[in-house]
Formats: C-alpha cells, structure tokens, sequence
C-alpha cells in the first residue's frame, strides 16, 4: 500500500463522496491551547467514511461480477448497499445480533438483502465465506483489502500536516489508510489509534505481535467491534508498523465525548468520538494541532437522546 495507490483511489472517487469538512472545535481548543480540527465524515451521504473504501473496492472490480457480499457492524454494510445499488450491483450484507437495528434497517432501505448470523462479526464472516464458496459472490471485506483500505486512505489527503490525527481503530482499515498517507506527506505527523477498553480485537492483536481473537462485548463504540481476522492480510501489519500510539478509552469517557460533540452541533456515534474522549479525558495531550476523525453519525437517535440528558441532569 503506498501514497500512489491512494492518490488513484481519490481520482477514482471524485463525484462518488464527499470531501467533508474541517472545522474548528472552537470550545476543546480554547481549554486545551492547542487548536483542535474535526474531520467530519459523518456528513457523508450514507452516515460514515466507509462510502470511501466500499465505493472504490466496488470501482475496482472486474466485469460481469455476479454479486459482492461483506459482513459489517453496521456502517461498512450501509456503504457498500449504497455504492452497490448506485452501481447496479447486488449486495448482500451479513451483520451479527449485536448490530443496533437502526443499522440493520438502513442497509434494507438501500436495497442489499440482509443476513443476520451470530453473535459477533466472527460468525458474520463465516457466513460471507459459505456465500461466496456457494453462490459465487465476491466479497469486499469492511477493511482487510487493499481497495477498502486505499478509499478510507483518501481522507489522509484532506487533512493537510498536522502536528497529530487521532483516528477510530477497529479492524484498521481508517486507521492504516489514514497512516500510509499521512506518513508519506507529513512523517513527523503523529497517527494515534483510539479504541474502547473492552473487546478492542486490534489493540490486542498489537500487544500480542499477531492477530488474536477477542471476545466481542456490547459498547458505545459498537462500530469498533469485531475481529481482525486471524489470517490478517493488509491491516494488521499497516498499524503495526505506522501508529505511533494506540490508547483505550471507558465507556464513561466515550459517553462524556458524544455529549461535548452533541452540544457543538455534532450528532455522532460513540466510535466516532473517541478521539475527542482522549482528549477530554487528558489521555493525549496535544503539542499541536490535532485532527480527530468524527467517523460516522449513525447512532440510534433515542440512544443519543438519553446521553444527552443525562449531561442535563
């Protein structure tokens, strides 16, 4: 995976998503002295950064594909109904019972026919393997491809040289192709992964040099769930080499970040505010501007409502 590769996937996407924008947290960077940006890729039109990946891994494919199919917690899945419908393609998306049913209802109205399989994106994907060995669709996994990688890379390009970017880690796929690119333009730029304390599949996978198997646990970063996959190809080995950092975040923490970004205006869902939870938190301290990626906006409205009000009492 280089710069290149990514600088193709932009060009491949021009006019498919949208270049989202950087505003200043105006409040978080007066209390810390440091001005902090917000990538929002949450304003994209399915929700969430992964339209980037899934749209240029779909771009990407060969003629006469009979169908592609994915598993997801829920954003990934909604991206690829949505770039699979614009483009003709039918989409099969499989999702575990843990994936909140707003989510699940999305990626029905986009038209992908749905799977609901197990209790965790481990067993979601053991049924993407029976589809594509019996029925012969192509998968586009939601982040261990070089294309999917390549297309959430994209954002790297649109962030300019900040002193830090504090980026959603999961299976990896944000955080390597945010890492390739802004290593390659800005490499004393610090690339920071953010994940939840519990049921973080990454995070141990770095900790123990290969990828392992973590028990998936309900959380407010539902998004961030999931394994990596044991037989990692792509993503593993990108944020192992490429992140400067990886720090893990409460529930508690992650809550107090919805509510600071819902005050500013920001409806996000919790994987998309952990950054922001470090930085409240005073887990990362920035000596510079830094940049968090506001993920996805796809979080269950009533949800959203009873974090809000729980600031208010």
């Amino acid at each position: 995976m280089t710069l290149d590769d990514i600088r193709a996937a932009a060009a491949r996407l021009r006019g498919h998503v949208a270049e989202t924008p950087l505003p200043r947290d105006e409040a978080l960077s007066a209390r810390l002295g440091q001005p902090v940006l917000m990538k929002c890729e949450y304003r994209q039109p399915t929700g969430a950064f992964k339209l980037r990946g899934a749209t240029n891994a779909i771009l990407s494919l060969p003629a006469g594909v009979r169908g592609v199919v994915t598993a997801s917690t829920g954003n990934h899945g909604r991206a690829l109904a949505h770039a699979a419908r614009a483009l003709g393609v039918p989409a099969t998306v499989c999702l575990s019972r843990l994936v909140p049913a707003n989510k699940v209802q999305a990626i029905r109205h986009l038209g992908a026919l749905v799977r609901i399989v197990g209790d965790s994106q481990d067993d979601a994907m053991a049924e993407v393997a029976r589809l594509v060995a019996q029925d012969g669709l192509t998968q586009i996994p939601p982040f261990d491809h070089p294309d999917v990688v390549a297309g959430q890379g994209t954002i790297g390009l649109e962030i300019g040289t900040p002193n830090a970017v504090l980026v959603p880690l999961s299976g990896g796929g944000l955080a390597a192709g945010i890492a390739v690119a802004i290593k390659a333009i800005s490499p004393a730029t610090r690339v920071i992964g953010l994940t939840m304390e519990n049921g973080a599949a990454m995070a141990a996978s770095l900790r123990a040099g290969r990828p392992v198997e973590v028990a998936e646990v309900a959380t407010l970063a539902d998004s961030l769930g999931g394994g990596i996959g044991l037989d990692n190809r792509v993503t593993f080995a990108l944020c192992r080499d490429l992140l400067d950092d990886v720090i893990l975040l409460t529930e508690a923490e992650i809550a107090a970040a919805i509510r600071h970004l819902g005050r500013a205006g920001h409806v996000v869902e919790g994987a998309a505010a952990v950054g922001h939870a470090a930085l409240l938190a005073g887990k990362f301290v920035p000596r510079g501007p830094t940049v968090t990626i506001l993920s996805g906006g796809n979080i269950d409205p009533a949800q959203h409502a009873r974090l809000m009000q729980e600031d208010a009492a």
